[in-house]
């Protein structure tokens, strides 16, 4: 089994290459391993996919309970995992310092923050707030004997602010704070992508996954993009299946979702394969 210094390694490797890497989102042990299993290099955590396990909407899981699910997810396969810790789960710098000391522990060797602040009212944190932020973050993870990933994310597009510029000096700013990857969830037009890559000096992450999002690896490799996440996508799909499946026999009677089903031998093969 590779050393946590050197998956930070690998994970940091990945990100300077020609080409874009795919991090895929399982949310559970089964996933992951899967996940590993296909021949996936790294794996990334979902803050909503793990929630929906629990029966709950994303934002309603607690900081130990986040840390215990990236824990285990870290030891179920040997690839590199990094966190989806949203926003820190604190309101004070020292607090959000020790989520992402407390996020090394588990054996992840990256890890992300938001600029969201889960208000509705004032979705967003001001800048000079959101980098003090990040830079606490960084701080954290830079006391580390190996080489941690950490990825800050501007939030607007998800919350309606559609503000390129914004969003653009946002993400330089958490460069200059000391993040190693950069991310804008939300970003939808080859345009924008470009505009984001052309505009800061680090890796950029882009989420991919949702509905007319059709570009592939080779063009967002093409625009820069160094590293593409589905968020909870993988999970969105599954629970897609699960849903068109019950209500196929509460409103038909009917069981012919089992004909797209994986088989019984198929998963139980893929499965076994650690």
């Amino acid at each position: 089994m590779p050393t946590l210094s050197q998956k930070a390694q690998a994970f940091h490797a990945l990100h300077h290459t020609d080409r874009a890497f795919i991090i895929p989102n399982p949310w559970d042990i089964g996933t992951a391993r899967l996940l590993a299993g296909m021949g996936f290099q790294a794996l990334a955590t979902t803050s909503a996919g793990y929630a929906y396990t629990l029966g709950v909407s994303d934002y309603h899981v607690t900081r130990d309970q986040m840390l215990a699910h990236v824990a285990e997810l870290a030891a179920a396969t040997d690839l590199p995992v990094s966190a989806d810790m949203e926003a820190g789960y604190a309101d004070t710098l020292d607090g959000v310092a020790e989520t992402y000391r407390l996020t090394a522990q588990t054996g992840a060797v990256g890890a992300s923050i938001e600029d969201a602040t889960g208000r509705d009212d004032d979705p967003i944190y001001d800048l000079a707030e959101a980098v003090d932020r990040v830079r606490a973050a960084v701080e954290a993870v830079r006391s580390l004997p190996y080489a941690f990933t950490l990825t800050a994310r501007a939030e607007n597009h998800l919350h309606g602010r559609t503000d390129l510029k914004d969003t653009i000096r946002r993400l330089q700013a958490y460069q200059e704070a000391g993040a190693d990857v950069l991310y804008a969830p939300g970003l939808r037009t080859r345009e924008d992508i470009t505009a984001v890559v052309s505009s800061v000096d680090l890796p950029v992450n882009v989420l991919m996954g949702s509905p007319g999002m059709n570009f592939s690896v080779d063009d967002l490799s093409g625009m820069g993009v160094k590293r593409i996440s589905v968020g909870s996508a993988l999970s969105r799909a599954a629970w897609g299946a699960f849903l068109r499946a019950s209500r196929e026999m509460l409103e038909h009677g009917a069981f012919t979702f089992g004909e797209d089903a994986v088989s019984y031998a198929d998963i139980a093969q893929m499965l076994s394969k650690k």
